[in-house]
């Protein structure tokens, strides 16, 4: 449908559907590889929950949500990682510059080790999670944050600060 839509795009992974429909790490990178396939481009959602976070597991949970993706994918050149703890989306908390951009190296480690330093450096890594024109500088600034993903903050005013954050990226 979204092909015959002429939409470039489409998220993939996302918690709600994680959770809700028990969607697998390895369903969502059999969808991944479907969806590149028929020539979109994939947002592929990783995080943890609240729980994973406070027993030290975030890196397991997130590795083992990359690798089913990374198993299916050759071309990473329309693949975008989306990193959205699940515990920062839609409930005003946000991971903290520092926790964020320590998933966001880490995940970029990880494609170092278990694909390739090219797709290591060239795979964009946004954060997800609560993002609003109050944090979004802050987070834009972390050298692994590639940008963003954003859910409610999108239908409000403060869309344009976020918006406008990439030029802390250009200023940098």
């Amino acid at each position: 449908m979204l092909v015959n839509l002429d939409i470039p795009w489409v998220i993939l992974g996302h918690s709600e559907r994680r959770l809700i429909l028990g969607e697998s790490n390895e369903f969502i990178g059999d969808k991944v590889a479907y969806a590149l396939s028929q020539g979109l481009k994939v947002i592929a959602c990783v995080g943890e929950t609240l729980e994973q976070r406070e027993a030290g597991t975030t890196m397991v949970v997130v590795a083992a949500q990359t690798k089913a993706i990374a198993d299916k994918v050759s071309d990473w050149s329309k693949v975008v990682i989306a990193y959205e703890p699940v515990w920062a989306i839609g409930t005003g908390k946000v991971a903290t510059p520092a926790q964020a951009q320590e998933v966001h190296a880490e995940l970029r480690k990880w494609l170092e080790s278990n694909v390739s330093s090219d797709v290591a450096s060239s795979t964009r890594i946004i954060y997800g999670g609560s993002v609003s024109g109050a944090n979004c500088k802050e987070l834009a600034a972390k050298p692994d944050v590639d940008g963003f993903l954003v859910g409610g903050a999108s239908l409000k005013p403060e869309f344009i600060d976020i918006i406008k954050s990439a030029e802390v990226k250009k200023s940098a």
